[in-house]
């Protein structure tokens, strides 16, 4: 995966450099890539089928739900999307959002939808998804990579470390010192108080309440080569504390002491790269680069649960209010009724065109 994504960089740079691409432009591409490795894997699959029907397929890199009907489906290059029959039927859901490539989706207890794009920051809808606002005041970069609602607090993760949004001021804030000019990936929030920052080469960070900054965790953080990983995509925290950390190449770790060690439980699992982790009370699931697996006895044993699914590389896994599964794929979104026996495709509505170059560029 490494050597693939080397060559990808070689080959973007020599393309840009030949259209008339700009040093900025070469530099930019070459971060996209390698902080988001997925979007190499997803077209080589393209390319490699020759499937012009998949290609009209928007890729979904977000996710979230409303209660028991209504979810928010965040594409990359193609902004926002809403349903409110649990994806039997999208509408789009981003005016205000002026960037279409989105990164990042959650909800807060209150209902309020936010919203983290790739280079247009942070956007809030109060009413249900018909308007946005971007809320940007305090950040010094604008890529969203992950956000967190935790009670009445929201949580950033950027290009540029960890943020809160003060909800009296409406400013973000950079939480504790020692993640400047770090991106970071994802964020987790535990039962008592402590942060939890998933980096691109700088492993999981721990800040705990009154310390004086974040503390880097890697005791046990080894890949079955034995080599310490660096590179963090996913944070989740089950409601006993355990903390679950999905890598870009190198599988699932458990930590059940706070961070403090951590073990490997993805020996047997199929695919290593990790986009996303969630657990309830039949089991542990994950959804990979080649497919989601379900776990029963802590990672001894992976069961595939891919039945129905075209779109094998998975950006994002959630599960709704009703216990319905979502997956977004590089080929469109997915949905499960029975806890991901099978899984049926959820794309009228999701259609998009020609997507906008990311960097704004064609």
């Amino acid at each position: 995966m490494k050597l693939l994504a080397s060559m990808v960089l070689t080959v973007l740079a020599l393309s840009l450099w030949s259209a008339g691409g700009t040093l900025v432009a070469l530099t930019q591409a070459a971060s996209l890539v390698s902080s988001s490795p997925q979007l190499v894997q997803g077209h080589g699959a393209n390319q490699a089928r020759g499937d012009s029907s998949s290609q009209a397929l928007i890729s979904i890199q977000a996710l979230t739900s409303v209660g028991n009907d209504l979810v928010y489906a965040g594409s990359f290059g193609h902004g926002l999307f809403r349903s409110e029959d649990r994806g039997v039927t999208w509408t789009r859901s981003g005016q205000g959002v002026t960037d279409p490539f989105i990164l990042s989706l959650t909800v807060g207890e209150d209902g309020v939808i936010y919203v983290g794009t790739f280079r247009g920051g942070a956007f809030r809808s109060r009413d249900r998804g018909k308007s946005w606002q971007a809320i940007n005041t305090g950040l010094k970069h604008l890529e969203i990579k992950s956000l967190l609602a935790a009670g009445d607090a929201l949580y950033a993760g950027t290009a540029d470390g960890v943020y809160r949004l003060s909800a009296a001021t409406d400013r973000w804030s950079m939480v504790s010192s020692g993640l400047s000019n770090i991106l970071v990936h994802a964020v987790a929030l535990s039962p008592d108080g402590t942060l939890f920052a998933g980096t691109s080469g700088k492993g999981i960070l721990r800040f705990k309440a009154q310390a004086a900054g974040w503390v880097r965790q890697q005791h046990g953080l080894k890949d079955h080569e034995g080599m310490i990983e660096n590179f963090i995509r996913v944070l989740t925290i089950d409601p006993e504390g355990n903390i679950y950390a999905g890598t870009f190449d190198g599988g699932v770790f458990r930590s059940n002491d706070g961070g403090g060690t951590w073990r490997s439980i993805s020996r047997a699992l199929p695919n290593d790269s990790i986009r996303g982790i969630l657990f309830n009370s039949r089991g542990l699931f994950v959804a990979t680069g080649h497919g989601i697996f379900k776990t029963t006895d802590k990672g001894k044993q992976w069961a595939p649960l891919n039945k129905g699914l075209t779109g094998m590389s998975i950006q994002v896994l959630i599960e709704s209010g009703a216990g319905v599964l979502y997956a977004g794929t590089s080929e469109g979104a997915f949905r499960s009724d029975d806890d991901g026996q099978t899984w049926h495709s959820i794309n009228q509505g999701l259609e998009g065109g020609e997507a906008p170059a990311p960097f704004g560029m064609r």
